[in-house]
């Protein structure tokens, strides 16, 4: 075999030398097989060909004229900046040189090489070469040791990169005041052990290659690391966690698992009889269904009008189903079929809240412990949706209804999740469509339609009042007249509020007067010339608003 290998070492960002090594491994005709297979393969980084994440793998022809490429542009260059400099590389690579049945060109933005032999997933030392610069002058004991520091955080992170990406970018600053700017890249075919030894050797070999001193750096055909006293990459977005086969089945298996038969929930539920109907919410009617194995289960039938694809439908029931806590409502599983679409919950014994709060006999049994307890159970399930699960969970639709009680009194929170999801970190949002109820809805949310976690808590502020009370929010009678329960509110959160639930001492802060309150109208009680204000009392129990939050 005769090794051909043309290698451009970098003077500056500018100017390039060509330098070629003829250890003759192997040529072929032009008028050959491979010659043929050469141009094709090379020709695609002229055509629209996916450059996925700056890394060009391709093969092309039947053993022994098959062709292998691989491209590699720096990871901070843009698409178009990277098919560009491969272009140019091929261009050059075939015209210096010809008839080579291996070769590898790099250049400042990128790297390009094709063999004759597998070279995807192999590690390749040779040939490796220190990039000498004029205009980097780094000296001393200092300056090495910072350089070594760097060197070894960024190989660290590199390695760790998945396959689409293995790069790293840092500085760091001397005992002399100098800034040191690095960066380090493996081709990322490579497993992170691989990746770890080609840089662990580029690093070893800047010191005796140049003492670095007039140094930038060292290039082998699978990784490369330069360094600057000046910035020279761009900053790059961090990639998202890479979703592996294994995880993608496990997603897969999980959806199966919590998938039902619709007959199964046919029979269970008497199709779907009026003896076993629970409710009726703005999102669809609920059931009592007892399964073949004797467990009983709610279900809710969501009206036709209000679904979404199937796919998002899947997506969304897996993440709800995530999110488990002794104070919510646990999801079981769904059902689709045809046009039908069903959620799956666990069966809450006793009736909602507003039965026990709102009617006059069941209130009064209800003594002030378990008012308490009830309270603090709400408390914690909000805590958990908004600050301790997987997923930021905001409820916009907080009321007595949607408060379930267990054979225990536990209290258990409903019409959760099915949600839009936010972006990673967001903390609050706005939308055009306003849902829940009003008179615990947040006036901002209300009018503006800007909801955040504090949303949730004002809602929880009404309905903290509803059961302390006994009396709905839509107006309380003080002889002539009639005023709203919403008299105060606080805005806090939820962490807040557990610490006072869960204090003996603690001090609370006098409650403020609302600026205002929202879709509120006066008018006089009969025969007297006082004012009220009364609540129109709507529902629509949509989806929830679920926010992605990194743990």
């Amino acid at each position: 075999m005769l090794l051909f290998f043309l290698f451009v070492i970098l003077i500056s960002q500018v100017s390039a030398q060509l330098t070629c090594d003829y250890s003759k491994v192997g040529n072929y005709t032009a008028s050959s097989t491979y010659n043929t297979n050469l141009n094709t393969l090379l020709s695609t980084l002229s055509s629209n060909t996916e450059i996925n994440y700056g890394f060009y793998n391709f093969s092309h022809g039947q053993s022994p004229d098959r062709v292998n490429a691989i491209g590699l542009c720096r990871g901070d260059v843009e698409p178009d900046e990277c098919r560009s400099c491969l272009n140019y590389a091929r261009s050059n690579l075939t015209q210096d040189c010809p008839n080579q049945k291996e070769a590898i060109i790099q250049y400042d933005n990128c790297m390009l090489r094709y063999s004759n032999r597998t070279i995807f997933g192999n590690l390749e030392f040779q040939p490796g070469y220190c990039v000498r610069n004029l205009s980097n002058v780094m000296d001393g004991d200092q300056s090495k040791q910072a350089l070594a520091n760097l060197m070894g955080k960024l190989k660290g992170v590199a390695a760790s990169g998945d396959s689409r990406r293995k790069y790293a970018t840092d500085n760091v600053t001397t005992g002399n005041f100098e800034t040191i700017y690095g960066l380090v890249q493996c081709t990322p075919d490579l497993s992170e052990t691989q990746c770890n030894d080609c840089l662990d050797g580029a690093i070893s070999d800047i010191l005796p290659c140049c003492n670095l001193r007039f140094c930038g750096g060292g290039v082998r055909p699978s990784c490369n690391i330069r360094f600057e006293n000046y910035r020279f990459y761009k900053q790059t977005t961090v990639l998202d966690p890479e979703v592996k086969e294994d995880e993608v089945e496990d997603e897969i298996k999980i959806a199966e698992s919590l998938q039902f038969n619709f007959n199964t929930i046919q029979v269970a539920t008497e199709d779907f009889s009026d003896s076993n109907k629970l409710g009726q919410g703005g999102f669809g009617a609920v059931y009592r269904g007892r399964l073949s194995n004797g467990q009983m289960i709610a279900v809710k039938k969501l009206s036709r009008d209000s679904c979404q694809g199937d796919t998002k439908f899947k997506n969304e029931v897996l993440l709800v189903a995530k999110l488990q806590h002794r104070n919510l409502v646990r999801l079981l599983g769904f059902c689709l079929e045809g046009n039908e679409r069903l959620l799956v919950y666990e069966y809450v014994p006793n009736k909602s809240l507003d039965y026990f709060i709102f009617d006059p006999n069941m209130k009064a049994q209800f003594d002030w412990e378990s008012r308490y307890k009830i309270i603090r159970g709400i408390a914690r399930g909000l805590l958990y949706l908004h600050e301790d699960s997987r997923l930021r969970v905001i409820h916009r639709d907080l009321k007595a209804s949607n408060i379930l009680l267990d054979e225990e009194m536990n209290p258990k929170i409903a019409d959760f999740g099915m949600a839009r999801l936010f972006l990673v970190d967001q903390t609050h949002a706005n939308t055009r469509r306003i849902v829940g109820t009003c008179g615990y809805m947040a006036p901002e949310y209300a009018m503006h339609g800007q909801f955040s976690v504090k949303s949730d808590v004002f809602s929880f502020g009404v309905l903290v009042l509803e059961i302390l009370s006994g009396q709905k929010d839509s107006g309380i009678h003080h002889g002539e007249n009639v005023e709203d329960l919403l008299s105060f509110k606080f805005s806090g959160t939820m962490a807040t509020i557990m610490l006072m639930l869960d204090s003996y001492s603690l001090s609370l802060p006098i409650p403020a007067k609302p600026a205002f309150y929202m879709n509120s109208r006066t008018r006089s009680l009969p025969g007297s010339s006082e004012s009220i204000i009364k609540s129109a009392q709507e529902s629509e129990n949509e989806v929830s608003v679920t926010e992605l939050y990194a743990r």
